[in-house]
């Protein structure tokens, strides 16, 4: 717990200087504050991710890593010290012990459940040695003929190595998700003041799902799963969005850095593709203001952002968008064959239906939705019967909006609109809860909450909403209570819980020593490199650096 606390620190630290650089620097000649101090923080874990994916193409992400970024550091300090010394000076006028008590106790309990917990799945199938493969080389040619899912390429990877401090000759720590789950506790934290428990926003709707979600993962946000990063930018940026919205924000800056954020977001893992539908909103803005320039600069800050994970992808597999063959672009001998790949692609859908057998793939709609509905728990039947029901409430609500020129309803109809394309999106694709729950409870909550807002009396809106928030909060809270409990113990109360590792056999190719396992289809992260199964000879050369051929080519 000690060791995430303060590798924590480092991060906030390192992120806080490069998020108000950033912004600083997107704003321009503009004279522009972030509304929220946790604002610059997730510029910085955004910039900083796009950073450690670019260091990777070049060297392997350790020590050198983490010296050109306090480097950086050191450079944005001198270039703003003016600007940092009036924030600095803000924060400490507006700091008060009622401010920093829940802050420092949240700090506190979510620095204890990243510090234990349950190694997910497939952390030890390939996360770790993804993470590894990073820290050790940055990136290799052809990765993904080694093992089909370390070309299942993702920026929190990335950024994992860059602060798992492996360097240091200890563990590998995996503390980058807890640290996004306390950021997004703090976000949520203002649904109990009195002043939103009287009158509620869409904004804290969304805050509540926030919360439940939380609670959902505390005791798994321990693993570097991709699948927590995107889901918790995600609620991030659904509620900054709303929330400036709410606020009548007039400027398309905010905007359009959530919109970078979005990008971001989508190099986590592509199930957040169409969150990009975002870009509509600043993108008009600007039109309308005849801002030329800046539109072009955000275009150019976008396709920075995003070609970094692009450029890893053709490295790993030879596909631009792996496993999806639809962009045929590359011919390298390194290139995963279109027929591995479609089979991952085909393989992932099933699995997110709920079937193990890739032939179920062909399986039409009406076939295989009424057994995967009937396999998901009851709390996710009921948000999933809201989602789709949802559908029809927002397209009655833009109607009426639409009719009764009601411009209020405009921006947060976008909103639930966009997220009922990703709900849609991810029902059609790989439909799996944990890759997109994050968009089937905002589908249900967003227009449903929305209508109940424009309908009920401002009391009965105030009680029902309390009432709901009293039961959710006892429910969960008093689960919650008895689980910390339960699993309590003082075992990781220095260092963190360390990656599950498992029996291996080793064999040796070119030198090097490789390792499969001995039962099952896990190693975990201590025996490196390693694979579900015995490799063949699949080098392009003499080193791992010269990367690996696929199957076809070696023979």
């Amino acid at each position: 717990m000690i060791s995430v606390i303060l590798i924590w620190l480092y991060i906030m630290l390192t992120c806080y200087i490069i998020g108000f650089a950033a912004v600083k620097a997107m704003a321009g000649s503009a004279d522009f504050k972030a509304g929220r101090e946790i604002s610059y923080l997730y510029a910085g874990i955004g910039a900083v991710t796009v950073y450690a994916q670019i260091f990777s193409i070049f060297w392997k992400v350790g020590l050198v890593a983490n010296l050109v970024l306090l480097f950086v550091c050191i450079l944005c300090l001198i270039c703003f010290r003016k600007q940092y010394a009036k924030q600095l000076q803000t924060l400490r006028l507006t700091i008060t012990p009622g401010r920093i008590l829940p802050l420092a106790a949240l700090f506190l309990l979510f620095a204890y459940g990243s510090s234990m917990g349950v190694i997910h799945y497939d952390t030890s199938l390939y996360h770790a040695q993804s993470i590894r493969w990073i820290e050790e080389y940055g990136i290799v040619p052809g990765l993904g003929n080694l093992h089909s899912r370390l070309a299942y390429n993702s920026a929190s990877f990335c950024l994992s190595a860059l602060y798992s401090m492996a360097f240091l000759g200890g563990q590998s720590f995996h503390c980058v998700a807890g640290l996004l789950a306390f950021w997004l506790s703090v976000s949520c934290l203002k649904v109990f003041s009195r002043q939103r428990l009287k009158k509620p926003q869409l904004s804290d709707l969304v805050r509540l799902l926030g919360i439940y979600y939380l609670l959902n993962i505390f005791d798994e946000m321990v693993s570097p799963a991709s699948d927590y990063f995107m889901v918790l930018l995600t609620f991030f940026l659904v509620i900054r969005w709303l929330e400036l919205s709410e606020e009548r924000e007039e400027s398309y800056l905010p905007y359009a850095m959530l919109c970078v954020l979005a990008v971001v977001i989508v190099s986590v893992k592509l199930s957040g593709a169409l969150l990009l539908l975002f870009v509509w909103k600043p993108a008009w803005m600007l039109i309308r203001q005849r801002k030329g320039k800046d539109i072009l600069k955000f275009i150019g800050i976008g396709a920075g952002a995003f070609l970094p994970f692009l450029i890893r992808n053709v490295i790993l597999s030879g596909w631009l968008l792996y496993p999806f063959t639809f962009i045929d672009l590359f011919s390298f001998d390194f290139k995963i064959p279109r027929g591995m790949a479609e089979y991952d692609a085909r393989e992932i859908k099933v699995y997110g239906r709920g079937f193990t057998d890739v032939t179920e793939y062909g399986r039409p709609f009406a076939s295989w939705f009424p057994e995967y509905f009937a396999k998901l728990d009851g709390i996710n039947k009921i948000f999933l019967i809201l989602a789709v029901s949802g559908l029809l409430v927002w397209i009655l609500l833009a109607l009426w909006a639409l009719i009764k020129k009601k411009k209020e309803l405009k921006d947060p109809l976008f909103v639930a609109g966009i997220l009922n394309c990703c709900f849609l999106f991810w029902l059609f694709s790989a439909p799996l809860i944990r890759y997109g729950c994050v968009f089937l409870w905002l589908a249900a909550v967003l227009p449903w909450g929305l209508l109940y807002l424009r309908i009920s009396p401002q009391t009965d809106r105030f009680r029902l909403y309390f009432v709901m928030v009293c039961l959710l909060g006892a429910y969960k809270a008093g689960a919650f209570g008895r689980e910390l409990l339960d699993t309590a113990t003082a075992r990781y109360l220095v260092f963190q819980k360390d990656y599950e590792n498992y029996e291996t056999i080793s064999y040796e190719l070119h030198g090097y020593t490789f390792y499969y396992p001995r039962e099952g289809d896990r190693t975990g992260y201590e025996d490196f490199p390693s694979s579900p199964a015995k490799a063949e000879d699949i080098f392009r050369g003499n080193t791992i650096e010269e990367g690996f051929r696929d199957v076809l080519h070696s023979k």
